[in-house]
């Protein structure tokens, strides 16, 4: 079947010094954030791609990000032992917090319901910080090895961890009981993410393998898809929620129909000049429908996606 979508790559932003590891969504839906191992957080605007306002620079490699909306903080997760809160109004750091133990910073996800930040540790921690007193007030060593990603359920009551060790944990998001333990992947398990319908948990891993888990069936698994030839960096959705899209360090990004899991397009080098490298991250836009891919080749990609004319 042919492909609904043109795809065209709209712009290719440059600046980093090292491999780009995260995208994130900023204040507008015109602007994103990006950083990685230069250690650089830099903030664009999809409207005047050519220039980036550099708003920190901290002193080692930076895996995660999350901007949070009601504060207008940018939370950074670099190697450093601690968290950076960064005050975007201010243009300074508002806070450092220590975290427990000597470990990278591989994912930060918000429970806006509880005021909760959640942050995945290399050691096998997960970190809860208090967003009102901004302090740690749980921290949970949940596997030997890493904590790579993690998804809060849109309605803030559980939330999944993928880990280094194969396991994808769901967790009672107050009480952080585990609630359940899915065994599946082959490898580590590097992404997660909750449909925003919150009916489904799609999880992406190192094994190459897409699994797709039904929530309120008690975790089933719906779906395993061989989805690419190597491991699966990060699964993000479009903002509408009806399609979802996959990268990978095989270079390429996938986008997918978000009911039936039927892969829709394949982006890579060959036929839309993409990443020479690992792709290591996604932001979908919604502004425009953009996609922005970040990569270890130093780059940034924006991507415009049109429904061909029938």
């Amino acid at each position: 079947m042919a492909s609904p979508f043109q795809v065209q790559k709209i712009a290719t932003l440059t600046g980093h010094r090292d491999c780009v590891y995260t995208v994130e969504g900023a204040a507008q839906a015109h602007q994103f954030f990006s950083s990685g191992a230069d250690g650089m957080v830099a903030l664009w605007d999809l409207t005047q791609p050519d220039t980036a306002q550099l708003v920190a620079k901290v002193s080692s490699s930076v895996y995660a990000l999350k901007y949070l909306t009601s504060q207008n903080w940018l939370l950074i997760g670099h190697n450093q032992n601690s968290l950076e809160v960064l005050d975007l109004e201010q243009k300074a750091i508002h806070k450092t917090i220590p975290l427990p133990a000597a470990a990278s910073i591989f994912d930060i996800q918000v429970n806006v319901e509880l005021s909760l930040a959640y942050v995945g540790l290399s050691n096998g921690s997960l970190v809860v910080i208090d967003l009102e007193k901004l302090e740690v007030t749980a921290s949970l060593l949940l596997s030997e090895k890493s904590v790579r990603s993690i998804a809060v359920h849109p309605e803030g009551k559980e939330l999944a961890l993928g880990l280094s060790d194969h396991r994808i944990l769901i967790l009672d998001a107050q009480t952080l009981a585990v609630k359940q333990t899915l065994e599946s992947h082959t490898n580590s398990v590097f992404t997660v993410v909750y449909s925003p319908n919150g009916e489904y948990l799609i999880s992406g891993s190192r094994d190459a393998h897409l699994k797709v888990w039904q929530v309120r069936q008690n975790y089933q698994e719906h779906a395993s898809i061989i989805a690419h030839l190597f491991t699966i960096n990060h699964i993000t959705f479009h903002p509408n929620g009806r399609l979802f899209a996959t990268c990978s360090m095989d270079k390429s990004i996938k986008i997918w129909d978000a009911e039936t899991f039927k892969l829709l397009k394949v982006i890579d080098k060959a036929r839309h000049a993409g990443h020479g490298t690992s792709v290591n991250k996604l932001f979908w836009s919604g502004h425009w429908n953009q996609l922005v891919s970040c990569s270890d080749d130093r780059s940034i990609s924006v991507w415009a996606l049109t429904l061909k004319e029938l």
